[in-house]
């Protein structure tokens, strides 16, 4: 496997993957590139208080349980999509659905863990079926691109949205 050096994407990978929603003006800026702004702009830490720096992650969310009509799965995955501003793309049938997003956190167990708790915690808020999470992949950014580029990853979410399988 080719590794580059780190922080930078493979020769010839898109660089940019668009977000869905966001407020303001931001719908149309790439959420990877929104998130490295933010990093950019935070206060340094306090002399001899070391910080941790945070990276990118790839988020792939499966969940799956009894059917549900696909007019409420669809309408519930749109409200998640509002309700959590870096999610990429969802595809739903009425028994499963995938969400695919990127998540800001200082490793993959913290970035692993917010996407654990995602699903149950936008339940009641977003009214999402009352589905179990089956399947989780979380890679780097560096990875995403690399896979994508070799033409073993998904590419980048395009159509942006919640979309039926």
């Amino acid at each position: 496997m080719r590794r580059g050096r780190p922080g930078a994407p493979p020769r010839g990978t898109a660089e940019r993957t668009l977000t869905s929603v966001g407020t303001g003006g931001e719908a149309a800026r790439p959420a990877d590139d929104r998130l490295a702004e933010r990093d950019r702009t935070a206060q340094p830490a306090p002399q001899g208080e070391r910080r941790e720096s945070s990276r990118l992650w790839h988020i792939t969310l499966s969940v799956s349980g009894a059917e549900a009509p696909l007019k409420e799965v669809r309408r519930s995955l749109e409200q998640l999509a509002h309700d959590h501003p870096f999610l990429l793309t969802s595809r739903y049938a009425n028994d499963h659905a995938e969400i695919r997003y990127w998540e800001e956190a200082r490793d993959l167990h913290d970035a692993a863990a917010v996407a654990l708790r995602l699903w149950g915690e936008h339940r009641s808020t977003a009214k999402l079926p009352p589905w179990e999470i089956v399947g989780l992949e979380v890679i780097d950014r560096e990875t995403y691109h690399q896979r994508v580029a070799e033409g073993y990853g998904p590419p980048p979410a395009s159509p942006v949205g919640v979309h039926p399988y």
